[in-house]
């Protein structure tokens, strides 16, 4: 845990322009570290954009912000070849997709088709283009934006697309007294120039390999498995978890585990981080819909239904 301090860092950088949301700010990082994609849901304007910016900026990644809208096509996202008539060939122009650091702005505002070019990146680390497949650097992490209050002109993502994000989180609305300090600081023209870069690509693939090595007993895994079993029969789900759910949770809960500065997960580390892996994967019944049930609420009767394992402390 070498690098532990580095990763904290990052979060305190953050923080000098997303006041008083420190838990979200944790959220993001753990998802950074677990090798994870995050879906940001929640109103225009309480800072979502420059959440990501931040990010990008303090661990010098390269970054691009792709904005969704109806007419965008994959090539806008994964690129083209083009036929270079001097030489003779097909030269691939890169898309966005190319960089680390990928905000995708308002992702259900466009087509399922198009939505669904970012599948493979997500999931493989690679995209292909025509007949040729191209392995995208690492660390590689989608950060995606939805407004969950707007359906005119919308595309609610598939099942498929959103089993692919690490977490859902929201930033929510900001205290009054945090709100004063935002605009002192918008007033002031600050925004993102506290924000320097304090780690580089190398210092991020460190730690995520840290993270690696974070010791999970044989009781975790069966708390996490549970969870997501049980998800799978409850009376107010109609469609539960994945297996990728329960892969996601157990790589959210190392990353918790390292940023709380401990070699080894416990029960409350799976805890914590199980309602953000898993309330976007979860499908309410018709019935739970009708009784006015929230897919939040579920999740947590989900947990609270799920035996908590006794782990003995790991001797270093």
């Amino acid at each position: 845990m070498q690098n532990r301090d580095k990763a904290l860092e990052i979060m305190e950088n953050m923080k000098k322009v997303i006041i008083g949301k420190d838990e979200v700010l944790e959220k993001v990082l753990i998802c950074l570290l677990a090798q994870g994609h995050l879906l940001i849901e929640d109103v225009p304007g309480v800072g979502k954009t420059t959440m990501v910016k931040a990010l990008a900026k303090s661990i010098n990644l390269s970054y691009s912000r792709i904005q969704f809208t109806t007419d965008l096509m994959p090539s806008d996202i994964t690129g083209l070849s083009i036929y270079n008539r001097e030489e003779g060939n097909f030269v691939l122009k890169k898309g966005p997709i190319f960089n680390q650091i990928i905000l995708a702005d308002e992702i259900n505002r466009t087509s399922p088709k198009t939505q669904s070019s970012l599948l493979q990146a997500m999931e493989e680390g690679e995209v292909s283009i025509e007949d040729h497949t191209h392995e995208l650097k690492k660390p590689f992490m989608v950060l995606a934006t939805q407004n969950p209050l707007e359906y005119q002109g919308t595309f609610p993502l598939p099942e498929a697309q959103l089993d692919r994000f690490l977490m859902r989180i929201s930033l929510g609305y900001p205290t009054a007294t945090d709100e004063k300090n935002i605009i002192r600081n918008h007033y002031k023209g600050k925004k993102l120039d506290g924000v320097s870069p304090i780690a580089n690509e190398e210092d991020i693939l460190k730690i995520q390999a840290e993270v690696e090595e974070i010791h999970v007993d044989d009781a975790i895994l069966q708390y996490i498995v549970g969870i997501v079993n049980t998800s799978r029969s409850h009376r107010d789900i109609h469609l539960g978890a994945s297996p990728r759910a329960s892969i996601d949770l157990y790589r959210s809960a190392k990353a918790l585990a390292y940023l709380k500065g401990r070699d080894y997960v416990i029960p409350d580390d799976v805890k914590m981080m199980a309602p953000n892996v898993l309330a976007h994967r979860l499908i309410l019944s018709p019935e739970a819909r009708i009784e006015g049930r929230k897919v939040q609420e579920v999740t947590q009767d989900i947990i609270k239904k799920t035996y908590i394992p006794v782990v003995k402390a790991v001797e270093n």
